[in-house]
């Protein structure tokens, strides 16, 4: 029984190795060396990846069938496939695990379906990836994490689509053939870098169709890519007005900085001990921003960056904050302060100096004498003149 029950699993196992799908057609090839298991599929009435192809596939092509999602793990099986086709079917959506196990895939198409978006890190899974077709769908533009995955695809057909902006220079320099062409192009300096990268000596980069034309560009509409006289981004630059601001315990500040570049740079405060964004640029098209600190406290010193971004780059300034407590000193009379002795001087040592800073002492003869010579002042009358007038002539009348 345990013998019969092996057979029919090693036949089970044979049978999903070597039998053909429903509605499918299997070959084989020969590429000089081993023959090749070829599948395909395109009958209309196909609505889901098939499960039971073959395990030794090495080419699957889906064409033209109902099939509208590609789910996790959907080819699983097939680790030995080097070329997927999933050509003009009516698939929206793809799992980011889609792709999983097939690490000697070299070529993926999915041109003329309705995708809108694309998983670009499911690439992981595919290694050896090297042509990636996505003409014909619904595709508005190339993410800038697409490059995280792309290192090496070799060819990259994006035409046909709705791309309005394309990816950045950092981007492009991983790609090497790219199909750019019959999308709604927006002409502007971030477009013009893969156009003058294109045109380098020596570039990477190679747009298939030289004929792009300027589809949404102010000026340039209807004009040849090529020919469109671009203006050239321009890394973005930041001034602070002022790098060190010291200000006083519960005071308010503002810290401002301004920045210039092509297009206008977007602004952010960031502080570093927090290592958070503080506050973003408070509209589209500003060249400046502040930030208000009100009722300083010590937490508030450290260095803030004012970053500056575009597609150009990233620039940024530091501005360091430091803040200073305010201490009140109570200031003494100076009578007072002379008064006072440090608490090592001794009691005799003190008045010596209490008699130098004194006045001189007088004896009781001295201010006597003193008093006697010092003259008085009175008011002068016409009585008290008359009366003088009287003692004279009184002194006068005895001598005589």
């Amino acid at each position: 029984m345990y013998l019969l029950l092996l057979l029919h699993i090693l036949q089970s196992s044979l049978w999903a190795v070597h039998c053909c799908p429903a509605l499918c057609a299997c070959a084989y090839g020969n590429n000089g060396i081993a023959e090749l298991r070829l599948v395909q599929c395109s009958d209309p009435g196909i609505s889901a990846v098939p499960i039971n192809v073959p395990a030794d596939t090495v080419k699957l092509r889906l064409e033209k069938t109902l099939i509208s999602r590609l789910p996790r793990a959907a080819f699983y099986n097939l680790s030995e496939l080097r070329f997927l086709w999933l050509t003009y079917n009516s698939i929206t959506s793809i799992h980011p695990s889609s792709f999983v196990n097939l690490k000697a895939l070299r070529e993926l198409r999915l041109d003329g379906n309705l995708l809108t978006a694309f998983p670009w890190e499911g690439l992981r899974d595919m290694p050896r990836l090297q042509t990636l077709g996505l003409h014909n769908n619904r595709l508005s533009s190339l993410p800038a994490h697409a490059a995280l995955f792309l290192p090496n695809i070799t060819y990259l057909d994006l035409s046909s689509n709705r791309c309005v902006h394309l990816l950045k220079k950092r981007v492009t320099s991983v790609l090497f053939n790219t199909g750019v062409h019959d999308n709604p192009w927006l002409c502007d300096c971030q477009i013009s870098m893969l156009v003058s990268l294109s045109m380098s000596l020596g570039s990477p980069v190679v747009l298939m169709d030289q004929l792009v034309m300027c589809s949404r560009s102010l000026g340039h509409s209807g004009m040849l890519l090529t020919e469109a006289q671009l203006s050239r981004c321009m890394r973005p630059s930041v001034q602070p007005a002022a790098t060190r601001v010291i200000s006083p315990l519960g005071s308010n500040v503002i810290l401002r900085c301004d920045a210039t570049g092509y297009p206008t740079p977007t602004l952010t405060w960031i502080k570093t001990s927090a290592s958070a964004v503080m506050q973003e640029s408070p509209r589209v098209g500003v060249r400046w921003s502040v930030i208000s600190l009100n009722g300083l406290s010590y937490k508030d010193a450290g260095e803030y960056r004012c970053q500056a971004r575009n597609m150009a780059g990233i620039s940024e300034a530091p501005i360091k904050l430091k803040v200073v407590g305010v201490t009140r000193i109570s200031r003494l009379p100076k009578k007072k302060k002379s008064k006072k002795t440090s608490p090592k001087s001794s009691p005799k040592d003190s008045k010596p100096k209490q008699t130098i800073a004194a006045t001189p002492t007088l004896s009781i003869k001295d201010s006597q004498i003193l008093q006697n010579n010092t003259p008085t002042v009175f008011p002068i009358d016409k009585y008290t003149k008359r009366s003088k007038m009287n003692q004279t002539d009184q002194d006068t009348s005895r001598l005589t």
